[in-house]
């Protein structure tokens, strides 16, 4: 019997899914499992990627963008496994956190969706790994601004405790409790159909677990563009939850309505105004062994200076970028690596194992880069 399915929904971002196979192929060597891809008409050529180099993996094509809802929906009615990973494409994984947390679920008698640690390429924790229902009054304040009551800060990062609401980037569930509550609702074209699953599963009496002992690289930035489209799709899903469950007060849906739409146009005003050119970079960190490699990354990113080490020292203040080759140190280690660089403004890289390019992003509402080499 499978005990994993992993579902994937991909749309145009092809370096970072190749690098998140990568890193669950890694992590599922001692689990019996299977990767689903849905891919919603990616033009960037992920799919001829999965036909080449990745034979294992089912890949669903579809001929239009159906959204994340109901591509999951699809994924999941062709899986086999006893648990699903519902899981995004640009995410890295450490080796052991399929096995941490599978070992986990087992043990929980009512478990619903388990989430774990989520950090940014820059290496920010991520708040949205544990949240709480967003009732009308706790969303509103969240659009004007006021985050305190929507995210679980109650719960400390490294914790494990029940939850309310985890969030799509990586949701843990049995298979037959996805069946139970009807999945996604199709309804949400993409955001808030997390919110609502978990919002579903609670009410079926079933307990969310945030588990803080295992980390893992959610760029976030690059999933979907931060633009007006974007702020639309976002404010829109809330606003679908407000109206699905909180329907009995029409007055409170039409001030949301009012506040969603100004919030949308404000905002997507006041990130238009946040664009940096990134520097050149003149003091480069390479954590490897690979000579040819090392040679290749010096020659495409052309630094100032270039320093080569097998492992992190202790003082990194010194250089602009840091890339990590993962064909010699573990994701785990660069997971923590990353995490413990979290507040310097040193740009972090990765070198996915067996690839020729290098990837990243430098905060959670970054774009992502790639380099060929």
């Amino acid at each position: 019997m499978i005990k994993l399915s992993v579902i994937i929904i991909n749309y145009n971002v092809r370096f970072f899914l190749e690098q998140c196979l990568l890193s669950v192929i890694k992590a599922c060597e001692n689990i019996s499992y299977e990767i689903i891809v849905i891919d919603n008409n990616s033009i960037d050529g992920s799919r001829e990627m999965i036909k080449d180099s990745y034979s294992q993996v089912k890949l669903i094509s579809n001929p239009e963008n159906i959204g994340f809802s109901k591509a999951n929906n699809i994924g999941v009615s062709k899986a086999n496994g006893k648990y699903l990973l519902i899981l995004n494409p640009d995410t890295v994984i450490a080796e052991d956190t399929l096995q941490k947390t599978i070992d986990f679920a087992e043990k929980q008698e009512n478990l619903g969706v388990l989430g774990v640690k989520m950090i940014d390429g820059s290496g920010s924790f991520l708040p949205e790994s544990k949240r709480n229902i967003p009732t009308i009054k706790i969303a509103t304040k969240k659009i004007i601004g006021n985050s305190e009551n929507y995210y679980a800060n109650y719960i400390s990062e490294n914790e494990v405790s029940e939850v309310e609401i985890l969030t799509g980037a990586f949701m843990l569930l049995k298979r037959k409790i996805y069946l139970e509550v009807g999945g996604f609702d199709e309804d949400y074209f993409m955001f808030g159909e997390d919110i609502d699953l978990c919002y579903k599963i609670l009410n079926k009496g079933y307990q969310n677990i945030y588990f803080g002992k295992s980390s893992i690289i959610h760029y976030k930035g690059e999933s979907t563009i931060k633009d007006a489209s974007y702020l639309k799709n976002f404010y829109g899903a809330m606003q679908i939850f407000f109206k699905k469950h909180y329907r009995e007060n029409v007055l409170l849906n039409f001030i949301s309505d009012v506040a969603l739409r100004s919030m949308v146009l404000l905002k997507s005003t006041s990130k238009s105004k946040n664009i940096q050119e990134k520097n050149i970079i003149q003091n480069l960190l390479i954590v490897s062994v690979n000579k040819e490699k090392i040679k290749k990354v010096k020659n495409k990113l052309k630094p100032q200076s270039t320093i080569v080490r097998d492992v992190l020292p202790e003082n990194c203040t010194q250089f602009d970028m840091i890339v990590f080759d993962n064909t010699h140190i573990t994701n785990k280690k660069i997971i923590e690596n990353i995490s413990k660089l979290r507040l310097s403004k040193i740009s972090k890289r990765i070198i996915p194992k067996n690839t020729s390019f290098l990837i990243g992003s430098d905060s959670s509402t970054d774009r992502g880069k790639v380099v060929q080499f």
